[in-house]
């Protein structure tokens, strides 16, 4: 078993698995991903409530240079995930995604510093309605999303450029836009992403292997529910 540089686990086949035991396999590595997943976001939730909940804490994370630190270890659990899972262990890849979410608890308390607590969990029911519905569509459609999922990729990186061109224009237009063509993608990328994660599991591949592919690809989902939300934050939440 080995991860090649297109993120598809690869496998040697020892013969075929009947339809019916791939169809239970499948639908427990796919709860296992929405396990992972809801587990990261709860977690994530979690601390960034009782962080923005303390006032010494707000003081020590965000009124001294450990805010950059807060803000950046995000970025280095994600990279290091994707660029280390095939070496790692199975426990060292769930210490990093727990710690991934953990971390980002403490990035995010800010929201609350910045919306309203009733607008936030509005807000959050209203982005976990749209996910379910685009995953589940994700899940069960027989159309090929590759293509759509390349081109929202792309869009990704669009929206990261228009997003640092207003951090210095500091128009609300624009913010707007970036703000309804960001929910557009990341509604995209969670069908996409879905339709990835069924069509990269494969029975053989080992429960190791599998176990890790389930929590890759909770990440993935992860990101594209947190960044919806974020997004419909910034459009539905009402600010202190």
């Amino acid at each position: 078993m080995a991860f090649d540089p297109g993120n598809r686990w690869t496998a040697a086949r020892g013969g075929a698995i009947p339809q019916a035991e791939i169809d239970v396999g499948l639908r427990a590595h796919m709860l296992r991903v929405y396990n992972y997943m809801g587990g990261g976001l709860a977690l994530t939730g979690l601390i960034a409530y009782l962080t923005a909940s303390s006032p010494y804490l707000v003081r020590s994370l965000f009124g001294t240079p450990l805010i950059w630190v807060i803000m950046l270890a995000p970025l280095g659990f994600v990279f290091a995930l994707s660029a280390g899972v095939s070496r790692f262990s199975l426990g060292t890849t769930q210490l990093l995604f727990w710690g991934y979410s953990a971390v980002n608890g403490l990035s995010l308390s800010v929201i609350f510093l910045i919306f309203t607590r009733h607008s936030i969990t509005e807000v959050f029911f209203i982005t976990a309605a749209t996910f379910l519905a685009t995953s589940l569509y994700g899940y069960t459609t027989r159309s090929d999303l590759s293509a759509m999922g390349s081109f929202l990729r792309m869009g990704v990186f669009g929206l990261l450029i228009a997003m640092v061109v207003n951090w210095f224009l500091g128009s609300s237009a624009l913010d707007f836009a970036i703000s309804v063509i960001g929910v557009g993608i990341f509604v995209g990328l969670t069908a996409w992403n879905t339709q990835s994660i069924k069509e990269n599991y494969d029975e053989s591949y080992g429960e190791v292997a599998v176990h890790k592919l389930a929590i890759m690809g909770a990440l993935q989902l992860y990101l594209d529910f947190l960044n919806m939300f974020l997004f419909m934050l910034r459009l539905l939440g009402d600010r202190r």
